[in-house]
């Protein structure tokens, strides 16, 4: 069974907002394409998946640093999966799931493989809810931003976890493994 993994930035007050941590750098993003290479496909809600797509689809011209390349080109080749009620198709190498989200999810983690990546606010939220994501890691960045949303904001119950990988970064920012204890 493939596991759902879930990883974020966050600032040390709890801020989301993906303008509001540390300008990403090339340590950085290293990390991100060794956790996209642990998963064979990604899940994304709307908003996610929008934004994603007008960032690092090859057709996008803006300038981007050459250690960006292979984050790039790692996502763009990458199945994706779009949990969605708004949207009525989807491309980019994505497939809309619809229907019940326990079932979808279920299906996708039985299938063969390395695992799932998903990302996000709401979505993980759901998921989370649901007793499907099998790792949380959380990248903190040192910086307090005094605004915006908040991760798991309204969940139901607790989750306990325990860490099981800790890695700094030279910018100051911290990834945090935790695994749920079940």
């Amino acid at each position: 069974m493939r596991p759902l993994r879930y990883t974020i930035n966050v600032t040390l007050d709890g801020c989301c907002d993906h303008n509001a941590g540390i300008a990403p750098d090339e340590e950085m993003h290293r990390h991100a394409v060794a956790n996209l290479n642990r998963a064979d496909a990604l899940l994304f809600g709307r908003v996610i998946y929008e934004m994603m797509e007008v960032a690092f689809r090859p057709a996008w011209t803006g300038a981007m640093p050459d250690w960006m390349e292979s984050f790039r080109n790692t996502i763009d080749s990458a199945k994706k999966y779009v949990v969605s009620s708004t949207l009525n198709q989807v491309d980019w190498n994505a497939e809309l799931l619809r229907g019940d989200l326990r079932e979808a999810v279920q299906q996708l983690k039985q299938q063969p493989g390395k695992g799932l990546l998903v990302g996000g606010v709401k979505l993980p939220l759901a998921l989370a809810e649901l007793d499907l994501i099998d790792e949380y890691e959380f990248i903190v960045h040192p910086k307090l931003a005094g605004y915006g949303p908040t991760l798991f904001a309204g969940l139901s119950k607790s989750i306990d976890l325990k860490l099981v990988d800790r890695v700094e970064f030279r910018s100051g920012a911290v990834a945090m493994r935790y695994e749920p204890r079940r």
